[in-house]
């Protein structure tokens, strides 16, 4: 089992900044992916970003130039640092590890709430 633990969120103004942070713990593989996803009251689960044990990244293209993802491999923790943020970024955000290669396991945080208002 792996257990993901968020922090960070919280409301901000239009164009403000705001940073997530997520650790990682348990039965955790080498390899693996770590990223955000987020979920905006009626609209699905959406993902914001991710990157791979090997630095590789993917973003939405609503969030490019914007955001950027990092990670600890070492401390098994992932940032999304969140700049020029706007009102339709408002969503809880998750926190996912994805990995496995013959039986894909996705394991997911509590979420945590962003608001971006004035």
């Amino acid at each position: 089992q792996v257990q993901l633990v968020e922090s960070g969120g919280g409301l901000v103004q239009p164009g403000g900044s705001l940073r997530l942070s997520c650790a990682a713990s348990g039965s955790i593989f080498r390899i693996n992916t770590m990223g955000w996803y987020r979920q905006a009251p009626g609209k699905q689960r959406e993902l914001v970003a991710a990157i791979g044990t090997s630095g590789n990244t993917n973003y939405a293209d609503s969030v490019k130039g914007r955001f950027t993802i990092s990670r600890d491999n070492a401390k098994n923790t992932v940032i999304l640092q969140m700049n020029s943020l706007k009102p339709e970024d408002t969503a809880v955000y998750y926190c996912n590890l994805r990995q496995g290669v013959v039986m894909r396991y996705d394991y997911w945080g509590q979420g945590t709430q962003v608001t971006v208002s004035s």
